[in-house]
């Protein structure tokens, strides 16, 4: 059990998601605590405002926990920081009935006046979050900005400043610091999605600004393309699909097959549907989900192959524990004798735990750095 979060006289009991996760993991950082004692040495009183980054609602929590009215609209590009935020605040006891939730895409609230954010680690991420704000806030809004104190640079406050006005950071507390960006008035455009070929499989790929991989294929999807199934497949998941690329792969390999893609994150899946569109694929074959690995999917899928490249971090976190649910929803989803092809980093052990959990898994492909596993569900 982690301790609570306990800041600026607030205490919360917060919990990562999904919260039977094995991980000592926390819920929070002391970013969030920094920005709390901020807004309480402050007295900053109930504004609209705008939270944007918040992980697993330590901060919608607290502002909750300060003042019940409080107008805000939560942010997040993670389904499972969105499913954490709304799960804390029912354990804390706190209204989340006057919150707005809105995804990365999605317009601001015309009306902000405070934006408390947390620094991602995606920093073409960032700068299209600060232009988003740059067409809502006027000029004079406080923005509130938390992080490590490594990750704050001369170049972080030049990209501020390009992209929604002047900031400078505070002294260093618990190794974070708050930067404060006073917004310029100055309405910047939105970046156009990135778009580049991969000429060997016929295919166009765009990325949205929080997509792993923006610009290039990454070597791990470049093996598992090279290593694809044998075999005639009828349900096909893309699980952790990012932009797509291995499940628009499958489509031409298996002409026959419905294909799902699901990912955590929802640029991911706008950029999967948008490629899906851009490679010229039949509308009725393709379903796409913003999900937590296959939490809310219909019981009616029952795919019979399950195409993933899983994560080894959630955020800043370095944690197996995302590959380990994706292991087992593809073990409870598959269809007798249906089949679950993975690539991982050799150094990840995924055969260990496939084998638990599937009592078989069969090494197709590997190279110096990566391995392509297979299991079966008898």
């Amino acid at each position: 059990m982690t301790k609570p979060f306990s800041t600026a006289g607030l205490s919360l009991e917060l919990l990562r998601y999904p919260s039977h996760q094995v991980s000592n993991l926390q819920a929070w950082d002391a970013a969030d605590e920094h920005i709390i004692r901020v807004l309480d040495e402050n007295a900053v009183t109930p504004v609209p405002c705008a939270i944007i980054n918040d992980s697993f609602g330590a901060l919608s929590c607290a502002l909750m926990r300060m003042d019940s009215s409080w107008p805000l609209a939560v942010i997040s590009d993670a389904k499972t920081s969105q499913l954490g935020a709304k799960e804390n605040l029912t354990r804390n006891q706190l209204d989340a009935g006057g919150i707005e939730w809105l995804t990365s895409r999605e317009p601001l609230p015309q009306d902000l006046s405070l934006v408390l954010m947390k620094l991602p680690k995606n920093l073409a991420y960032f700068a299209q979050q600060l232009r988003s704000l740059s067409q809502v806030l006027p000029q004079g809004t406080q923005v509130w900005i938390g992080a490590k104190a490594k990750s704050i640079n001369p170049a972080l406050i030049k990209l501020l400043a390009e992209h929604l006005g002047p900031a400078s950071a505070s002294l260093a507390w618990k190794n974070t610091r708050v930067i404060t960006c006073i917004t310029d008035g100055r309405v910047r455009s939105q970046p156009k999605a990135i778009t580049w070929s991969v000429p060997e499989y016929q295919l166009e790929i765009s990325n949205l600004s929080n997509v792993f991989a923006a610009n290039k294929l990454d070597i791990g999807a470049r093996i598992m393309l090279e290593n694809m199934p044998k075999g005639e497949f009828n349900t096909i998941i893309d699980l952790g699909c990012g932009n797509g690329v291995l499940g628009l792969r499958a489509a031409s390999l298996y002409p026959k097959a419905k294909l799902h893609f699901i990912d955590d994150s929802e640029m991911a899946v706008a950029s999967s549907q948008a490629n899906w569109a851009l490679n010229g694929l039949d509308s009725a074959r393709g379903e796409f989900h913003w999900d937590d690995c296959m939490s809310h999917l219909d019981e009616t899928v029952q795919p019979d192959l399950v195409l993933c490249n899983p994560p080894f971090h959630q955020g800043e976190a370095i944690t197996d524990h995302i590959a380990w649910q994706m292991f087992n929803d593809a073990k409870h989803r598959l269809v007798s004798g249906g089949m679950l092809h993975i690539v991982g980093n050799r150094h990840l052990n995924y055969h260990v735990k496939l084998k638990r959990l599937f009592g078989n898994c069969t090494t197709v492909a590997s190279n110096g750095k990566f391995v392509i596993l297979q299991s079966i569900k008898n």
